[in-house]
């Protein structure tokens, strides 16, 4: 059997390490899109570019960016992958409400024309849209699941579904293996510190230390449905191991509040989160999505995936890392 040969967008991110850890622990020969070579130093995969055995020899990286169709063609079919794992995009639902033109070209027309490149290559390679709970926005119901009916709230979300529908779409006009995993919130010390996962969790190593003194947040009632990052792409790689790809939410199945996060955390530390918290109206979400809690239960059954580690062990680790950082 041939060495199975991965291609990652956002291959430095939070997801696009774990999965390159995951791959090359398989191995895989992985290739991995970087659209700024000169942070990887400073990356989720610093430790993998630093080591000579897997650099240049079972580690490829190319530089490249979705506005340049003609150089992301040569680079994947130079690569010619099994699997191709598209993580990479403007991931701020906030921010995609001041950038929606830059959201949607960055989210949606990018994995348009990856999906074409792919449509062209001579052997089908299977295909992953690392997709999310916002293409819901506002359900008729909550848990959602495969079949909830997707109604964004956001450029963001609404960028998330148009990929997802293309997804679909080429699976069955063009019988490509495509599928799209739905991912609800799923974190690690590896998440940028914009999620308000790492900024309550950052604030709390900070404040047992001394280095500040207070965290100020928007909505404390606001709800959602987290995980722990690397069993999400677990959930990834086993949904391309299927002789016959298909969609799966990936969730907890639990919604907790921002309020149990911070009175979690600040227990990880021994302090009580009612004299250090804050609450302002000015940093509220003009949308929030309403209760976005997924049904992970086809995943369970048929992928044998479900998310391992508790929310309370997972807030946990968050501080510990923060706690690490600075000491």
């Amino acid at each position: 059997m041939s060495t199975p040969r991965a291609f990652i967008t956002g291959v430095t991110g939070q997801d696009g390490s774990y999965l390159a850890e995951l791959l090359l622990g398989k191995g895989y020969v992985v290739h991995g899109l970087v659209h700024r070579p000169d942070a990887l130093s400073t990356s989720n995969i610093r430790h993998l570019v630093a080591d000579p055995l897997l650099l240049n020899k079972r580690l490829f990286l190319h530089n490249g960016a979705f506005e340049d169709a003609t150089h992301l063609r040569r680079i994947i079919s130079k690569a010619k992958p099994n699997e191709f794992y598209h993580l990479a995009g403007q991931s701020s639902p906030r921010l995609s409400l001041e950038l929606p033109e830059s959201t949607v070209d960055s989210i949606g027309m990018a994995t348009l024309r990856l999906l074409e490149i792919l449509r062209d290559l001579p052997e089908p390679t299977k295909f992953l849209y690392a997709s999310s709970s916002e293409v819901f926005g506002s359900p008729p119901h909550s848990p959602q699941d495969e079949l909830t009916p997707l109604n964004p709230t956001t450029p963001y979300g609404a960028a998330k579904a148009f990929s997802e529908h293309m997804a679909r779409i080429y699976r069955i006009a063009y019988q490509l293996p495509t599928c799209s995993a739905i991912l609800y919130n799923h974190e690690s010390p590896r998440r940028s510190s914009g999620f308000v996962t790492i900024k309550i969790a950052r604030a709390v190593a900070q404040i047992k230390l001394g280095l500040q003194k207070e965290l100020v947040l928007g909505s404390l009632t606001g709800c959602r449905d987290w995980g722990w990052a690397p069993d999400y792409v677990q959930g990834m790689w086993l949904m391309l191991q299927q002789k016959s790809v298909d969609d799966f939410v990936l969730a907890t199945g639990e919604l907790h509040s921002v309020a149990e996060l911070v009175a979690c955390a600040f227990e990880c530390v021994g302090l009580n989160w009612r004299d250090y918290v804050r609450e302002d109206t000015a940093l509220h979400t003009s949308i929030e999505p309403v209760a976005p809690c997924g049904n992970p239960s086809k995943a369970k059954r048929l992928l044998g995936w479900q998310n391992s580690v508790p929310f309370p062990a997972m807030v946990a680790r968050l501080v510990e890392a923060e706690l690490n950082k600075l000491t």
